[in-house]
C-alpha cells in the first residue's frame, strides 16, 4: 500500500495502476524528500511530475507545501489513477488538487509554459536512452534558474545524458536496484 508519508496529507492511501507503472517505493520517497527538505527544495515549489504513474511523488510534494503540481501520464487507467489519487491527498490536506495531464511526456512538454521548480522524472525502464535524453531536452527551457530535476531509473540503466540538455550533476545514490539522480541547471560560460 501507497500513503503520502508527510505532510498535511499524510497518511493519505494512494491506489496504484494494475500494470504499467513501477511505484517508487517507501524507502526511496522517504530519503529522497528527506533530502528535498533539507534543501528547502520544496516549499512554495511549482512542480513537474512526469511518468507520473500513481502520482506519489508529484502528491507528495503537494502535502509537503509545494505551491502547484502537474502530474503527466500517458496511460488512460493509470491517468484515471492519478486523478483519483490527486482528489483524495487534495481532500484530506485541505489543498488545491495537483493537475492531471493525459499525455505522453513529450507532447506535454511541447506544450506546456514552466518556469517548474522541482521535477521527478521516472520514466519505464525500458524507455531508451534516446527518447529520455529527447525528453530532458524538451524539458530544459521550462526549468526555473534555481530548478532541481530528480531523475529515477534501474541502477543497470546508462546514467542519464545531463549535458545534451544543459544540466548538470548535483548527486547520484542507488538504492537497491533503484538509482536517482538530481540535476540542476547548468551555468552558463563565461
Amino acid at each position: 500500500m501507497t500513503r503520502i508519508i508527510a505532510g498535511k496529507a499524510r497518511g493519505a492511501r494512494l491506489d496504484v495502476p494494475h500494470s504499467g507503472t513501477r511505484p517508487t517505493s517507501d524507502r526511496v520517497r522517504e530519503s529522497l524528500f528527506g533530502a528535498l527538505e533539507s534543501s528547502d527544495a520544496i516549499l512554495g515549489a511549482r512542480v513537474l511530475d512526469l511518468y507520473a504513474g500513481s502520482g506519489a511523488l508529484g502528491l507528495e510534494s503537494l502535502s509537503r507545501g509545494a505551491a502547484a503540481a502537474d502530474l503527466v501520464e500517458q496511460g488512460r487507467s493509470a491517468a484515471a489513477v492519478v486523478r483519483k489519487n490527486a482528489a483524495v491527498v487534495a481532500k484530506a490536506g485541505g489543498l488545491s488538487p495537483a493537475r492531471v495531464h493525459e499525455s505522453t511526456v513529450r507532447s506535454f512538454l511541447q506544450r506546456a509554459t514552466g518556469p517548474y521548480d522541482l521535477v521527478f522524472s521516472d520514466p519505464p525502464y525500458d524507455l531508451s536512452d534516446d527518447a529520455m535524453t529527447a525528453d530532458l531536452v524538451a524539458l530544459a527551457p521550462l526549468l526555473a534558474p534555481t530548478a532541481l530535476v530528480v531523475i529515477e531509473r534501474a541502477k543497470r540503466s546508462t546514467p542519464p545524458d545531463l549535458a545534451a540538455a544543459g544540466l548538470g550533476l548535483i548527486r547520484e545514490k542507488t538504492y537497491g536496484d533503484t538509482t536517482l539522480w538530481w540535476a540542476e541547471p547548468a551555468a552558463p560560460a563565461a
